[in-house]
């Protein structure tokens, strides 16, 4: 008998592969670890959708430019998430997020990874920098879930991660319950590039949990492109669409 099938026979004996979201045994879990039948429930975002902000349409055709993009200016230049941020794919997050599941940055890393390496690789990124917590909510939450998908992200993607240049300096009240108007209200200010040097010349790759409004991640975009990033493709696990 070879060693490592084995292995994995009594490892699966042992610690039997369970769907990250119903619990249910998988026979042959993969790396992911959502069942066939979860897996279904997770509404992947395809084309058509907008070239820029990455928001689906309804209906058949090619990616154009919505509305809103073709009328404002963005700070970032493209924008794209591999799910739709309700039903299974929330659950993922808020317990990965809000219950201290950290294990669960493997799975939704890896539905990211799956669904927009070819994105990525198009884009040419040279440098991946996650959006920061203000450390009042790094002491609270005990991570930053962007770090996180960051580390997973860097490994596969062959990309440096920087954790540290882009940082939040002022505290800001959660966007959860607030207004477009007032969510881009609410962060105004509040990043900062400490070492600007490092930014300069990078095609930046700025990775976050979520998108709702877009202006977490505009906001941060503004303060790359002021330190000289040549370019600013967000990435996301989930997307709001309401």
């Amino acid at each position: 008998m070879e060693i490592k099938p084995f292995l994995h026979a009594v490892l699966d004996f042992l610690f039997p592969p369970l769907c990250h979201i119903c619990r249910a045994y998988i026979p042959s879990a993969g790396p992911v670890h959502i069942c066939p039948a979860c897996h279904e429930r997770l509404q992947p975002i395809d084309s058509p959708l907008c070239a820029v902000c990455g928001f689906p349409f309804v209906g058949a055709g090619d990616d154009h430019v919505c509305g809103d993009c073709s009328t404002s200016h963005h700070h970032f230049d493209a924008a794209r998430a591999a799910v739709v941020y309700e039903g299974a794919s929330r659950d993922l997050i808020h317990a990965f997020k809000y219950r201290n599941k950290t294990h669960l940055r493997r799975p939704l890393a890896l539905l990211t990874i799956e669904r927009l390496s070819a994105f990525v690789r198009l884009r040419a990124s040279d440098l991946i920098v996650p959006v920061p917590l203000h450390r009042k909510r790094l002491r609270s939450r005990g991570f930053n879930q962007a770090v996180l998908l960051g580390e997973l992200f860097s490994r596969h993607w062959e990309m440096p991660l920087d954790r540290h240049n882009l940082r939040r300096i002022r505290w800001t009240e959660p966007q959860v319950n607030l207004s477009a108007s007032d969510r881009r209200a609410n962060v105004k200010g509040a990043f900062f590039i400490q070492n600007p040097d490092a930014i300069h010349g990078r095609r930046v790759l700025l990775v976050d949990d979520v998108l709702t409004t877009g202006s977490t991640v505009e906001e941060c975009a503004v303060m790359l492109k002021n330190a000289g990033a040549v370019d600013v493709t967000v990435i996301t696990v989930a997307r709001a669409l309401q």
